[in-house]
């Protein structure tokens, strides 16, 4: 017997990604971008850093320069646009570290 009785089991159905699938980056095209923004984010344990977000685009751009994923508008990525990413990058680059 059960330890909910009346209670049927539901099929869970899976849900999809947002952006869909996209293939695993098996050659290592993009590695060196992917360890650069992965080193970024430990370096800033994990906080919103422009630096970091530009080193994302840089990322994300590479994955659509191999075809690994689809182009797409960096707003819709919730990245800013060249001029907007570079300088919030070059301002934060000139703070110190957070102790």
């Amino acid at each position: 017997m059960s330890g909910n009785p009346g209670s049927a089991l539901q099929a869970l159905s899976p849900t999809p990604p947002e952006r869909g699938s996209f293939p695993l980056d098996h050659e290592g095209e993009c590695t060196a971008q992917m360890m650069e923004y992965l080193n970024c984010m430990k370096l800033v344990r994990g906080e919103n850093a422009p630096n970091c977000r530009l080193l994302a685009r840089n990322y994300l751009k590479c994955r659509m320069d191999h075809r690994l994923m689809d182009r797409d508008e960096w707003a819709h990525l919730g990245l800013p646009d060249d001029k907007r990413a570079e300088a919030a990058a070059s301002a934060d680059s000139a703070r110190p570290p957070r102790q």
